[in-house]
């Protein structure tokens, strides 16, 4: 049995992500503020969802106490984690971001998947093949203006990867992969933020006019790729692009 535990699996990258390891029979369990309506409410032998607030860290760390994800990843030969839900906002310097955007960015993009990492690595203690991806950006690794939240928070992940990874748990191998400029709704509120809130905004508008934009589907396949390969984890923060 192989089992795959996908954080924002209801829409755009993660939506696509669940589906590539449902196509190599992976049991996938979602987790995400809404359900997605095309699964089964109570499941069904290869698709499982809960619903949860990943930005909040009591919500979050009470489901990891529950022992749900110890349960779902018994039996395993192989088990993943796919931090991949996170936001964008607030996008503009500081002094213009609103104090509850850049708790719940921080909260969702950094706490949640470290969060999550400490239940899965608990959880998979008798799993001989575990592996942990936080799904990065290169903003984690280029400064972009306007950007200094979501900058640092992908930051933060990359960091955590290289660290956990010279901690060499056994069994245990992770990677912060950026799976490049994805046809998302993080990608259309791009194209929409104001200039001067963004100034490099009509470089992403090109993006999408030149139909540079990787779409959800092939980013994913390329990711589900790399997460599985006998190479995973030998690099500790990896671009996809291209793969």
């Amino acid at each position: 049995m192989q089992t795959a535990i996908v954080t924002g699996h209801t829409h755009g990258l993660g939506a696509a992500i669940a589906q590539a390891l449902l196509r190599r029979g992976y049991i996938v369990l979602g987790l995400a503020r809404s359900l997605r309506a095309d699964w089964p409410a109570g499941g069904d032998a290869t698709r499982r969802q809960t619903q949860l607030d990943l930005s909040d860290p009591q919500a979050l760390t009470a489901w990891i106490n529950s022992g749900a994800l110890r349960s779902f990843c018994q039996g395993s030969r192989q088990s993943l984690l796919i931090n991949n839900a996170g936001q964008l906002a607030p996008i503009g310097p500081p002094g213009e971001q609103p104090p509850a955007d850049i708790a719940r960015a921080v909260a969702l993009n950094v706490t949640a998947p470290l969060l999550l990492s400490q239940g899965f690595v608990q959880a998979t203690a008798g799993v001989r093949d575990r592996r942990i991806v936080h799904v990065s950006s290169g903003a984690g690794r280029n400064p972009y203006p306007g950007w200094s939240v979501y900058c640092a928070t992908k930051a933060a992940l990359d960091h955590h990867a290289r660290a956990t990874a010279l901690d060499r748990i056994p069994g245990l191998l992770i990677a912060s992969v950026a799976p490049g400029v994805v046809d998302t709704a993080m990608q259309a509120q791009i194209r929409t933020t104001p200039t001067e809130r963004f100034p490099l905004r009509e470089r992403f508008e090109q993006l999408k006019l030149q139909g540079q934009l990787t779409s959800p589907e092939d980013a994913a396949e390329r990711l589900v790729a790399h997460a599985l390969a006998e190479v995973f984890g030998t690099e500790a923060v990896v671009d996809v692009r291209g793969r």
